[in-house]
């Protein structure tokens, strides 16, 4: 195992169970299941919730990067439909199958973002591809890759 590389704390010890962050996350998801049940595939409620989840964010630049990923998958893909998943922002098939989403580095207190792609994400490369990427800072270099991206696993 090699060694933690992370400069802040996690608020976890060895056999202690969920975090306080884990816990949040696992009711935030229930309460979203709940939610999208009562409204089924209303782009309106979806936009609405994904710009609630961002500007909660205690982060500035996780805010920043959150707001900008939304512009860039909803332009890039706009047949995905914007809804949260365990409280961030996260873009859905017409199955309500989530493709992609984007973590912010506050939600776990870690040092970068995360932009995932779920495995219905058509990014298949032979016997191994990235499925995940860390972002610390979303600059035109990055948002040329994750336009492609997103282009692609929804192809």
């Amino acid at each position: 195992m090699s060694p933690k590389t992370d400069t802040k704390k996690s608020t976890k010890k060895s056999g202690e169970g969920w975090t306080d962050e884990e816990k949040a996350a696992m009711k935030e998801r229930a309460k979203e299941m709940k939610a999208e049940a009562r409204a089924g595939k209303d782009r309106a409620e979806g936009e609405k919730a994904v710009l609630a989840a961002i500007a909660q964010m205690k982060d500035a630049n996780d805010r920043s990067m959150g707001k900008r990923l939304h512009e860039i998958v909803t332009a890039a893909a706009p047949s995905l439909m914007p809804k949260t998943w365990y409280g961030m922002p996260a873009y859905a098939d017409a199955d309500g199958k989530v493709i992609c989403f984007f973590q912010a580095a506050g939600k776990f207190n870690v040092r970068y973002a995360t932009v995932g792609f779920q495995p219905d994400a058509k990014l298949d490369n032979g016997n191994m591809w990235a499925a995940s990427f860390a972002l610390i800072k979303l600059t035109p270099t990055e948002e040329k890759k994750i336009i492609a991206l997103v282009k692609k696993a929804v192809s």
